[in-house]
């Protein structure tokens, strides 16, 4: 290996080394906060988000899973509050909008306050700086150009130390599957998403066929106009009571558990909402009370059947949904695409040295870093905002 490309690659792992807190960098195990006595299976609603080691006795396998210390400044960070904000829902104003002519130059005005670009600051700032170093390194150890554009040699051109510069090819070669991989990430992210908005979609028309059904069913020959109206109240509030926990257990403890105590209180009976509150999993406990209020209901024990299997759809949604919840990407699926991108673009300087000679002092680099890692390291920010799509 030629001398340049050996101190490239020194120099370059020891400000590597140097560089932390960006989200592109995968964290060390020793960040990784584990709880023996925690249990880790949503379906049997016993997960309060500590878990990471649990054993069944009927099963040989172990599951084993991470989670991270989270402090009060990690859950107020820019890229957390900004989740609120992405939570879209269009009307025909919005439409009109969106498919406007004026969109592309709408867009590009937006790029200073884009939620996306301000949570890549670390990461740009890195490559950035990788390319400032790189243009100071090479002007003192190679040759530099005066505002005249005329060369002159580095202070320290003389001595045995070489200029740092990588060959393209290996990048050009790299390029593809590179792009596979963020891609496939995306994608992956994406049909994540669509199954969570899909699920929230299958509960509203359920919601709506539950009720109606009830309406339809009910036999209002059989007792009095008072009790039927109770009876159906009760259903409609066994309803609500089961989304809204639904919409809880899928949300974290700071930004949902004060506003569905105080919404619990007030549309629910003081029992019944004890009941759900202090459950083990609160949308199994709010679905046996919506079961409960639909075999009460006086109607052919056939028609009840109709309406239990739309209650049974919610059992389905809300599996479905912890699945998306408790089951990211293969985690080292993501951490290898978040590592090869990182040193992709870490590197890529170092390989621009030669092809933007002709800039002033190969200023160029600098540029075209930033965007290059701008727009890359948000590929990479938009599929990993998308994995989790309950906050969104």
């Amino acid at each position: 290996m030629p001398r340049s490309y050996r101190h490239s690659v020194i120099l370059l792992a020891i400000a590597a080394a140097k560089i932390s807190g960006s989200a592109a960098f995968t964290p060390s195990t020793s960040q990784i906060k584990y709880g023996p006595n925690a249990q880790s299976n949503l379906g049997a609603g016993q997960n309060q988000g500590k878990g990471v080691v649990s054993s069944s006795s009927t099963s040989s396998t172990t599951t084993t899973t991470s989670t991270f210390l989270i402090s009060d400044a990690d859950k107020d960070t820019y890229g957390e509050e900004s989740r609120k904000f992405r939570r879209t829902v269009y009307t025909h104003e919005d439409w009109v909008k969106h498919r406007s002519a004026n969109r592309f130059f709408r867009n590009l005005s937006s790029i200073g306050s884009s939620g996306i670009y301000k949570n890549l600051l670390k990461e740009v700032l890195a490559t950035t700086s990788v390319a400032t170093f790189v243009l100071s390194w090479n002007a003192i150890f190679g040759d530099y150009q005066d505002l005249m554009s005329v060369s002159h040699p580095g202070p320290m051109h003389d001595s045995l130390i070489p200029i740092l510069t990588l060959p393209l090819a290996p990048f050009t070669l790299a390029s593809p599957s590179l792009g596979l991989l963020l891609v496939f990430r995306t994608n992956t992210s994406y049909t994540r998403w669509d199954e969570a908005r899909k699920n929230w979609g299958m509960n509203i028309n359920h919601t709506r066929d539950l009720v109606r059904l009830g309406n339809a069913y009910y036999d209002r020959g059989a007792v009095t106009s008072q009790r039927a109206k109770d009876d159906l109240d009760r259903l409609a509030l066994c309803t609500w009571a089961f989304v809204r926990s639904m919409k809880r257990h899928l949300s974290p403890e700071w930004e949902d558990e004060d506003a569905f105590r105080v919404e619990l209180y007030e549309k629910l009976p003081k029992e019944q909402a004890d009941s759900i509150i202090k459950a083990a999993h609160r949308p199994n406990r709010a679905l046996q009370d919506l079961s409960d209020s639909i075999e009460n209901l006086p109607m052919h024990f056939m028609r009840r059947d109709e309406i239990h299997k739309a209650a049974t759809i919610f059992e389905d949604n809300l599996g479905s949904s912890e699945r998306l919840l408790s089951s990211p990407i293969p985690v080292f699926y993501s951490r290898h695409t978040a590592r090869f991108l990182s040193f992709w673009l870490l590197l890529l300087p170092f390989a621009l040295w030669g092809p933007l000679g002709n800039s002033w002092n190969h200023i160029d680099i600098l540029p075209v870093t930033t965007i290059l890692s701008i727009f890359l390291f948000g590929i990479e920010e938009l599929a990993t905002q998308l994995e989790e799509p309950f906050t969104i």
